[in-house]
Parts: C-alpha cells; sequence; structure tokens
C-alpha cells in the first residue's frame, strides 16, 4: 500500500483561497479522519486526492511519486459518497461488480469477487434486489461494497453516514470498523462527526479555515489539545471554556474569575512565569464531579438552568456568573432547576489557553 504525502497544498477557486499550504503524510494500512466544520477544506482536500479537484499549488505524491497530473482512473483509489451514487435499474450484484466488468475481468473472478466483498459487509441475501428495495443502511453498504471490488490500494471515504438516521449511523460505524480490521489499505475518511473519527481513526486531522489545527491520535488530540478551536471540536459534550486572569500566591498559580478561583496544578504550571495574566480555563463536562465538599480552591459552584435526562446520565446546563457550563451527572443525583451546586474539578482535566492566541499553555 502507498504512503500518501500532501506536499504545500493550495486550493484557489479564482480569487479565493480555501486551502492554505497543507502538507500532511499518511503512512501505509492508515486511517486518517479529516474533520473540521463545514467549509474548513476537508471534503476539497479529499477531492484533491481522488483528481476530482485540480491542485492550485504543491504536489500529491503515492510513494514519492507525483500524481496530481494523473487523472482519477489512473490513481488506483476507490471512493464511497454521501449520495451513494447506485445505479436504480441494476441490482445490487451488478452496481457491485460495475468497475470489473468494465475492465473486462472473467466471469467466475468477478462472480468470486462479488460473492467475498457482499459476504464482508452483510449483503449476500440482498445480491438480487434493486437499490429502491433497500434501506439506506444497506445502499450505503452496496457503495461500500462497490468500492471494496475494485481491490484499489486508497479508499476515500466523503460523509459517508451523513444521510443515516442516528441508530443506523452507529450500527454502520460498528460495521467500518470491523470491516477495518479486515481490509489492510490506506483509508482517508472525510467527516464533520468527530464521534465518528474518534472511534474509527489511527490518526485525526483537524482542519479549520483551510488550515490544519493539529493531528494525531485521538488520545493525544483529546488530553492534549494545541489550541482552544481543538480542544472545543473533539468531545461531547464539548469542552466548556471560562475567562480567567493568572495570579500566584504563595508559591500556587491560581485562575481567577468572576465567580471561582482554582488552584492550577504544579504539572500544568511550569513555565507559565512568564504567561499573560489573561487566558482562558478549559475542563471537560466529564472533568467536574459533584462533591458537596470540596475545597474552595478546587470546586465551581454552579447553578443548574436546565436538566436533560439522557438514560444513565443527565447533562446539566449551569451558570457560572456570566458564562455557561455543561456538565455531566449521574441520572439518579437528585437535582431541582435554580439550585447551586459544588463541583470539584479535576486537576489532571484542567487546560489553560492564551486569550489573544487560542494557543494552549
Amino acid at each position: 500500500m502507498p504512503e500518501i504525502r500532501l506536499e504545500n497544498l493550495i486550493k484557489r477557486y479564482g480569487a479565493v483561497q480555501v486551502l492554505h499550504g497543507i502538507d500532511l503524510s499518511m503512512a501505509e494500512n492508515e486511517f486518517t479522519a479529516l474533520v473540521g466544520p463545514s467549509g474548513c477544506g476537508k471534503s476539497t482536500t479529499l477531492r484533491m486526492i481522488a483528481g476530482l479537484e485540480t491542485v492550485s499549488e504543491g504536489e500529491i505524491f503515492f510513494n514519492d511519486q507525483p500524481v496530481s497530473h494523473l487523472e482519477p482512473k489512473d490513481r488506483n483509489l476507490a471512493m464511497v459518497f454521501q449520495d451513494y451514487a447506485l445505479y436504480p435499474h441494476m441490482d445490487v450484484a451488478r452496481n457491485i461488480s460495475f468497475a470489473l466488468r468494465l475492465q473486462k475481468r472473467p466471469k467466475a473472478e468477478i462472480e468470486a469477487k462479488v460473492r467475498e466483498v457482499a459476504d464482508l459487509v452483510g449483503l449476500t441475501e440482498f445480491l438480487h434486489r434493486k437499490p429502491g428495495a433497500l434501506s439506506g443502511g444497506q445502499r450505503q453498504r452496496v457503495a461500500m461494497a462497490r468500492a471494496l471490488a475494485k481491490d484499489s490500494d486508497i479508499f476515500l471515504f466523503d460523509e459517508p453516514l451523513s444521510n443515516l438516521d442516528a441508530k443506523l449511523r452507529g450500527q454502520m460505524r460498528a460495521e467500518l470498523a470491523v470491516m477495518r480490521q479486515r481490509v489492510k489499505k490506506n483509508m482517508i475518511y472525510v467527516t464533520h462527526d468527530q464521534i465518528e473519527a474518534m472511534t474509527l481513526a489511527d490518526r485525526i486531522v483537524v482542519m479549520h479555515g483551510g488550515y490544519i489545527q493539529q493531528q494525531g491520535t485521538p488520545e493525544t488530540l483529546f488530553k492534549k489539545p494545541k489550541n482552544k478551536f481543538v480542544a472545543g471540536f473533539l468531545g461531547s459534550p464539548p469542552m466548556n471554556f471560562l475567562e480567567a486572569d493568572l495570579q500566584a500566591e504563595g508559591g500556587t498559580l491560581f485562575a481567577i474569575g468572576d465567580t471561582f478561583k482554582i488552584a492550577i496544578p504544579a504539572s500544568k504550571s511550569t513555565g507559565l512565569g512568564q504567561t499573560s495574566g489573561h487566558v482562558t480555563l478549559g475542563v471537560r463536562p466529564s472533568d467536574l464531579i459533584y462533591d458537596p465538599k470540596a475545597q474552595d480552591a478546587a470546586a465551581l459552584d454552579l447553578q443548574v438552568k436546565i436538566s436533560e435526562y439522557i438514560g444513565a446520565q443527565s447533562v446539566l446546563l449551569c451558570a457560572c456568573g456570566r458564562a455557561d457550563v455543561t456538565v455531566e451527572l449521574k441520572s439518579e443525583t437528585p437535582i431541582a432547576l435554580g439550585e447551586t451546586l459544588r463541583f470539584a474539578v479535576r486537576p489532571e482535566g484542567i487546560h489553560l489557553f492564551d486569550r489573544k492566541t487560542e494557543l494552549a499553555l
């Protein structure tokens, strides 16, 4: 399988530049997820790799061979689109085998390949149905099977699950994870859903405004975000942000806001002596622990505004001074709207960002 490398990739539409010098390397057999909000450039990057968009500047390499001048059919890749793109007059078997028949492969080889990929994605009993007689999840499986049948070196997925309802999306996500273990190929997966990225990918590339904000393993990006955007984008519910000022007292550094004074652990305060006093304190909802006896310097007092019951847990929207804070709490904890509760802040869950540059400190 090829190593994929993007060097100083730039894309312009007339006078508008949408990608600003993308540098990225994707190793053999790696599942890479490109994530970010709408308009961040992730689908454009994928389409340039596929050859569906021209490169304004820079180069794309497969195993050190430049490919930006090659037609899509000459890049040995397969693509799964958001809208399935199935032929409605063909049954499942003929949809899957379409590319093989264009290549004039032997009939026995085509039939064997169709059976193999149909079994892989759970379509064996539907081979003689037409797309109109299939559910959305089954049609998406047909699109994936068609890509797998080509036996390409590279598989590109452009938001393949976004048309499915929540239950089907979760089911297909699990099936994709299983398929990923069985199919050893380079896979690049574009999504705006950070849950998909974190559960499927070996490496996540977070994009915003046509720039790569950070790349790394899901755990690295979740625990050590490089800036406020990455911290807020990854995680559900998202990270809470509170404006604060840093102040040292008696050898301890504190983040002081309108209604709180949180001690910063020594492991996170090293090197902050020269930092501007104005910071953003970041705490994930899961790092706030209900504890009425928590010490003042390690807790937030939050007034409950909304309680959303979601089964084993409740998600609380609370007020912390003028800011809103989200908290995850076990559902059996008695909660009254308007009540003020104390939540301990896990020291390892504290994140600090420069308020001006938004970079992690």
